[in-house]
């Protein structure tokens, strides 16, 4: 397992469509029957590195009845709907009901699952901001019960972003960390760090993600366990 790099501290079917990535605003609010956690529901903060790179990272509110597997199983099915309240939506828009557009899985592997090397294909605005637009492609790195590692692509660009999560069973759930690498590690991409943070993705866009971040995580216990055991058939 790659440790975290952060310093944690203590309708009807169709009604809902998949967004196109071409959407130039926020798409109209989802109306789900359950309130977005507040950012003082969890802990976070931002470092710098010793590399250059800023690091902004959330320790979650323990995920009531959600396992590390239904986590696993959940960013290897992204694309689909889910039945809420008698309605089937999407079940990205569903996952943050102001912020998400679409996600689908640019490439798969060659036996049509999702997991290392697969490509996801994302499209949100963080806090609804037209100027936070999130339009990416993302390899994942790793996937697995002990969580989820991705590089997003930043116009064709890798190396200069990366997101790593950490998943750990509790008595009553999942205890969920992340983080949200800034700036490159070497050669020209560390070289240009400073001018990425600075225009690309400053601070006010980063505290934009944090809290993005926490509504999302913090509605998957309101619908994952059962989506989750409806589509395999498993119990946890």
């Amino acid at each position: 397992m790659t440790a975290l790099p952060a310093c944690l501290h203590p309708e009807t079917r169709g009604a809902i469509a998949a967004y196109p990535a071409s959407r130039a605003r926020p798409a109209e609010p989802l109306r789900l029957p359950w309130a977005l956690k507040p950012l003082g529901s969890a802990d976070y903060g931002v470092e710098r590195l010793p590399d250059g790179r800023l690091c902004y990272w959330i320790r979650h509110d323990i995920l009531k009845g959600v396992t590390p597997r239904m986590l696993a199983w959940w960013f290897a099915h992204l694309e689909g709907d889910v039945e809420i309240g008698g309605r089937r939506v999407n079940r990205y828009r569903a996952w943050h009901p102001f912020d998400h557009v679409h996600a689908s899985y640019a490439h798969r592997l060659p036996d049509g699952s999702v997991g290392p090397g697969a490509v996801i294909r994302l499209r949100e605005y963080l806090g609804g901001n037209p100027g936070y637009a999130v339009n990416i492609t993302t390899r994942i790195e790793k996937l697995d019960e002990e969580g989820f590692i991705h590089n997003p692509e930043l116009h064709g660009i890798s190396g200069l972003a990366r997101m790593e999560y950490r998943f750990t069973a509790t008595a009553t759930g999942t205890l969920y960390e992340n983080s949200l690498l800034v700036g490159g590690q070497a050669g020209w991409r560390r070289t240009i760090t400073p001018l990425m943070q600075r225009f690309g993705f400053p601070r006010q866009r980063g505290l934009a993600w944090l809290r993005h971040n926490i509504e999302e995580v913090g509605l998957l216990e309101n619908f994952l366990p059962a989506l989750y055991r409806q589509e395999t058939g498993l119990g946890a």
